[in-house]
């Protein structure tokens, strides 16, 4: 398998509000057979109904938890600067999304943010000069020092 993703798709129980939100956050999207695909980059974040991406992962409706909790996964939007941290969780706030951890420096010394979109998936922001960004939004991981197998 090559180390790559092409697709991010959310599971969300109201596919109008979902769009809707992520809308206000400035994203366009287009919307096709009841599901809705954003261009993000060199990938694709899509939003779709719950349920029916649960049944086309293979999962029965008693294995599909509610939207809201937790599921273990956090996507990251990192930005060029402080400035632009605070302005993305203004729109969140404004659009209906929760803030889940007030930006601050944290422990490994970058400012960084947390919030929930309405159905429950959590994102993180950051400005980190650690993770550049290109002129096109895409990051290039630095080189750790490790072995990176």
């Amino acid at each position: 398998m090559e180390q790559r993703i092409t697709l991010i798709t959310l599971g969300v129980s109201d596919l109008a509000r979902a769009k809707a939100f992520y809308e206000a956050l400035g994203w366009r999207g287009q919307e096709v057979q009841a599901t809705v695909f954003f261009q993000a980059g060199g990938l694709a974040l899509v939003l779709w109904d719950r349920g029916k991406l649960a049944r086309d992962c293979g999962l029965e409706p008693g294995q599909v938890g509610e939207a809201g909790g937790f599921g273990g996964i956090v996507l990251a939007h990192n930005v060029r600067s402080e400035t632009e941290v605070d302005e993305l969780l203004a729109a969140v706030r404004r659009a209906g999304g929760t803030i889940t951890k007030p930006a601050a420096v944290n422990a490994l010394g970058f400012y960084s943010s947390a919030f929930m979109d309405p159905d429950g998936h959590c994102w993180e922001v950051a400005y980190n000069p650690g993770f550049p960004l290109a002129a096109d939004g895409s990051v290039t991981l630095p080189d750790f020092g490790g072995d990176a197998r």
